[in-house]
């Protein structure tokens, strides 16, 4: 008898559709904290202190949009995916919410540290990725399915990269808070890299009624190890290793040029009638963008600040909008189309990324604009998305399946 009661709130929050997998309180969550994170960013850059968060607020904003909000779609995206890629259960139910407690509770300390011992905030903030890499570790080997076990690694990294930004700040290392955040930026568009290769080719093939190009193994080879080259080499200057700026820069101008080359082969050119493609196809493009701006930055002729803004905002931030759109959908029943106003999100965010980035470059004297006008397009365009998938995020599957 008391194992049926206490049994009985689990099987509650396993039906209860906001607890059923993973993208639904993740992509939710992520959203709203990018909006209400980036109005605060936004109010600080015009001169109003809303918030004293913990390392100060430039540290702040620099850490949350790539250990809040990109770690939380991320998460979202990856502990759905791996239920279709192994063909197991995944998080749902009582350990989801508690995931999702413990992301909260990050956040929460982050912006209110409320003088708590810093190894306190620390393990309460630095536990969320590696309880995630734990999860998807443990679904990969158990259903053998070793193509997949290469997110376990990232998200490791992943979780090193914030360890080390959490140590810049408790050291006042400045540099090492630069590294880290850096870090954390190629191993998502690592990630980026290796998504987009496997679903946009396919997404757009499969909506134009096109024939998908096979993939060519060499090229294939050499952007996942020249993009991945990119992020050991940023590793080991991390690690304070002293390594030539044209090394880096000439890796990065390699993996610009297979991530160009692979990019064209989709047929993105066709797809300027769907935002939902159109969407993934421009953020992809981001990613050469940034690496190619990021290498010409490490040879004297512009800000590293840009580049990473390239891969942020137009990859990052365009390519998890694109996703949690498309997502959203599948995965609660619905047809995959473009809803009301998502183009326009989607432009935004790109248009976002452009004034933010290579039109800075060309215009360093409108700094201050550019700044306010791409965080307004941002918290535009996820605004648009919370418009449009709230409720369906937190209602049940339409066609009556789990999920």
């Amino acid at each position: 008898m008391p194992t049926t009661t206490s049994s009985q709130p689990a099987s509650k929050l396993e039906h209860l559709p906001l607890m059923r997998l993973a993208f639904r309180p993740f992509f939710l969550l992520a959203a709203l904290f990018s909006v209400v994170s980036l109005l605060v960013w936004l109010a600080f850059w015009h001169g109003t202190i809303l918030l004293r968060p913990y390392g100060g607020l430039v540290f702040w904003h620099q850490h949350e949009m790539l250990f809040g909000f990109a770690a939380a779609v991320v998460a979202g995206f990856l502990l759905t995916a791996v239920r279709n890629w192994t063909g197991l259960p995944s998080l749902n139910g009582g350990p989801l919410l508690g995931l999702v407690v413990l992301w909260l509770l990050g956040r929460v300390l982050m912006a209110f540290p409320m003088g708590l011992p810093e190894w306190m905030l620390l393990t309460v903030e630095l536990a969320f990725l590696p309880v995630v890499a734990v999860v998807m570790a443990r679904l990969v080997i158990t259903a053998k399915r070793w193509r997949n076990l290469i997110f376990v690694p990232v998200l490791l990294l992943f979780a090193i990269a914030n360890l080390a930004m959490h140590l810049g700040v408790m050291q006042g290392d400045a540099d090492l808070i630069r590294q880290a955040a850096y870090l954390a930026v190629l191993l998502i568009t690592l990630m980026m890299t290796v998504i987009g290769g496997r679903v946009i080719a396919m997404f757009t093939a499969n909506r134009l009624s096109r024939t998908k190009p096979e993939p060519i193994p060499l090229l294939e080879g050499v952007t996942l190890a020249s993009t991945a080259g990119v992020v050991m080499l940023q590793l080991v200057v991390l690690l304070g290793v002293a390594m030539p700026a044209s090394l880096m820069a000439g890796m990065m101008f390699l993996a610009a040029l297979a991530n160009s080359v692979r990019m064209a082969r989709w047929g993105g050119v066709h797809s300027w009638r769907e935002p939902l493609l159109w969407g993934l196809h421009g953020s992809y493009a981001c990613i050469p963008l940034g690496l190619i701006m990021w290498g010409l930055a490490l040879m004297g002729l512009m800000r590293v600040e840009l580049a990473v803004h390239a891969l942020t905002i137009g990859g990052m931030g365009t390519m998890m909008l694109a996703m949690m759109a498309r997502v959203s959908l599948g995965h609660t029943g619905r047809p995959i189309r473009t809803l009301p106003g998502i183009g326009v999100a989607l432009g935004l965010m790109l248009i976002a990324a452009l004034v933010r980035s290579p039109v800075l470059v060309l215009f360093p004297q409108i700094t201050h604009w550019t700044y306010t006008l791409s965080i307004i397009f941002w918290c535009l365009a996820y605004a648009i998305f919370l418009m449009h998938y709230t409720l369906p995020l937190m209602q049940a599957r339409v066609d009556g399946q789990d999920g």
